[in-house]
Parts: structure tokens; C-alpha cells; sequence
């Protein structure tokens, strides 16, 4: 059985390569490259990176670079809801990219458990063995 929304059908509005630029770009350069794209294509861009999960900061960056009839040209309600959501955005911070936002990994370096040491001779402290049942 396969979920899939119709989001996962839709086509991207940039080529691949442009897609990957503004996915790794800082967000120094992500205004630069946005620039570059027509307003009717930025706004379809924007509601595609904005529904996919690992796109969204880049999605609300697009999306505070165009105009609210664009977007709601494009999207209807959720264009409009998607104007106000990156203008809120903009207020509090800039939106940095996915792959600048990223945190970094720390991985545990020596040992996360101690184990007690073996001792060889616990055979011996036992006590003296007992004796063999007798024989009837």
C-alpha cells in the first residue's frame, strides 16, 4: 500500500540543478539566485519547497520575495496563508537555508559502559564443595 499526497506528484517549477543551488545555498546567496526566477514562477516555487518538509525555511524565504497576488494567484487561500506565514518570518529572523540551518553531529568518543572486571579465582571462595548423595 503506497500513501502519497498530491503534493509528491507535483512537478517542480526549476530544473534540478536550480532546485539543488537554492537547497545548498547560504542565506547570503539564496536572495541572489530567488532573483533570477520571474515572479509567477517564484510564487509556484515557493508553495512547492513550502510543502515539503526538509524545504520549508527555503519555501518561506521565496515566498517573503513575492507579492501577495502572486501568491494567491497560485495557491488561493493557502498562497495567502503562505504570504502572511513568511511575513511573520521576516519580522522575527532571517530565514536561513536547510543546509545552513543544519546541526552538527557529536558522537560519543571512549566508552559509554564499564564493565566490572572477571574474577578468576570465584570458584575457589565458594566454600568447601558438598559431599556426594550416598548409595542405597
Amino acid at each position: 500500500m503506497s500513501f502519497r499526497s498530491d503534493s509528491d506528484n507535483d512537478a517542480c517549477p526549476v530544473t534540478d540543478d536550480m532546485l539543488g543551488q537554492l537547497y545548498r545555498a547560504s542565506k547570503e546567496g539564496l536572495p541572489e539566485l530567488i532573483a533570477t526566477v520571474s515572479p509567477e514562477v517564484r510564487a509556484a516555487l515557493a508553495s512547492y519547497c513550502y510543502r515539503r518538509g526538509h524545504l520549508q525555511g527555503v519555501g518561506l524565504a521565496i515566498a517573503s520575495t513575492c507579492e501577495e497576488h502572486d501568491l494567491v494567484m497560485w495557491g488561493g487561500a493557502a498562497g495567502a496563508a503562505l504570504f502572511a506565514r513568511s511575513r511573520e518570518t521576516a519580522r522575527v529572523a532571517p530565514v536561513a537555508s536547510h543546509y545552513a540551518a543544519r546541526q552538527k553531529i557529536t558522537l560519543a568518543s571512549g566508552s559509554l559502559r564499564t564493565s566490572p572486571p572477571i574474577d578468576q579465582d570465584s570458584d575457589q571462595d565458594d566454600g568447601p564443595e558438598p559431599e556426594p548423595p550416598e548409595a542405597w
